[in-house]
């Protein structure tokens, strides 16, 4: 398994996802039969995850994607860390977006979400049943959301 960058910078934001996603589901968002190998495992779900930190109600920018999730939105990790993550919808989709996310801040998460998205080529796609999560820190004060899907389908 190749990582994006040093391992070192993958640990903080893996343990809030996983952290997080326990402390809303009550369970594992992926199975982790090695607790040394969560950053690999994480980063090599066959599933999307991706996480975005900011204030409640601003536009986060995002400081992880996980292989599933560069290849989707077709960006490397160096261009996807620290992007505003509205840029992942086409501007006509950014309200209903906006909407869903604010949400998720008031309810703490959302499943079964469906909605379309953009690549960094253009190239649109629809994400089915993602699950929507706040993230908070050790202090539980809330420093931005997370999404995962395993489900999507390409638009003309």
């Amino acid at each position: 398994m190749s990582l994006p960058l040093d391992r070192l910078a993958l640990e903080e934001p893996t343990r809030l996802i996983l952290a997080n996603f326990r402390r809303h589901f009550g369970r594992d968002l992926v199975e982790i039969p090695d607790p040394s190998l969560a950053v690999e495992t994480l980063f090599e779900a066959p599933r999307v995850v991706l996480s975005a930190l900011g204030s409640f109600g601003s536009d986060n920018l995002f400081n992880y994607a996980n292989r599933a999730g560069l290849e989707l939105f077709a960006y490397s990790w160096h261009e996807i860390i620290g992007r505003p993550s509205s840029a992942s919808a086409e501007p006509v989709h950014r309200d209903e977006r906006r909407r869903l996310l604010d949400e998720v801040g008031k309810h703490g998460v959302i499943e079964n979400y469906s909605g379309i998205r953009i690549s960094k080529h253009g190239r649109r796609f629809r994400i089915n049943r993602a699950t929507v999560f706040n993230l908070l820190d050790e202090n539980e004060i809330y420093v931005g959301q997370a999404a995962t899907f395993a489900d999507w389908e390409p638009l003309a």
